[in-house]
């Protein structure tokens, strides 16, 4: 028996990504894909799929916000995210499992036993594997840049700013340097601390740096950062960073 399975994610290299993984296992046939809760929550409604993975941080709707709005018929939950302080809640969901992005196979291979094991049948969570994954989620203080033939190691503190600008992703620093990196935004998120914070498709900033917020156009606010850079947010966004900055 397969599972019917939608994932809600809305990063597309990372449901990209989580497509390639799942092909590895048979069970699982992915039906649909949304990119944030409202359209997840509609595509539930109308598949009534047996599984989810379902990011958390999403625009529209968060992950928990959407299956608050479900009826009693709820899929089983596989939470995705980059962030492990959600971990607690996710108990509280009954969910099947928590996986910290970015997502290994071997990890995810624990949770389709998970899911055989139970067979759909009821939510299982195994705190120790929880609480390994979080422990052992490395501390990471420094990121790589290339410079030439040389590779070069940045200080996170040191970052400012992170910027997606069409196929390339730059590090801005508090030297007034600009840096190219091979890694993704949707990477940086799950390497990043939690001083720093997703504000749009294509930028992240480190809130230690942050002189001032404007109001922007449309309900988006502009992160003035002690660098001179003016970063906007998206309008998505925007409800969720005023709470954060009790604006």
């Amino acid at each position: 028996m397969n599972w019917k399975t939608i994932i809600i994610e809305d990063e597309q290299l990372a449901r990209q990504r989580l497509k390639r993984l799942l092909n590895n296992y048979q069970e699982v046939e992915i039906i649909a894909e949304a990119e944030n809760g409202l359209e997840g929550l509609e595509l539930i409604k109308k598949h009534q799929p047996d599984l989810i993975f379902l990011d958390i941080e999403m625009p529209i709707l968060n992950g928990f916000e959407m299956l608050s709005k479900l009826g009693e018929r709820q899929p089983k939950v596989v939470f995705t995210t980059a962030y492990d302080q959600y971990a607690i809640k996710a108990f509280d969901e009954g969910s099947i499992d928590y996986l910290l992005k970015p997502i290994e196979l071997e990890r995810l291979d624990k949770t389709i036993h998970k899911l055989k094991q139970t067979n759909l049948a009821k939510p299982v969570l195994a705190i120790d594997d929880l609480l390994q994954q979080i422990k052992g989620k490395t501390v990471q203080k420094t990121l790589t840049v290339k410079l030439g033939d040389r590779i070069l190691l940045i200080k996170i503190d040191d970052i400012i700013h992170i910027q997606a600008e069409e196929k390339y992703v730059f590090l801005y620093t508090v030297d007034g340097k600009k840096h190219l990196t091979d890694y993704t935004l949707s990477t940086l998120e799950g390497k990043l601390p939690e001083d720093f914070i997703r504000i749009h498709r294509s930028d992240i900033i480190n809130t230690n740096y942050i002189t001032e917020i404007r109001k922007g156009f449309n309900g988006a606010l502009i992160f003035v950062m002690n660098n001179q850079a003016k970063v906007s947010s998206s309008r998505s966004n925007s409800e969720s960073l005023r709470n954060r900055f009790g604006i």
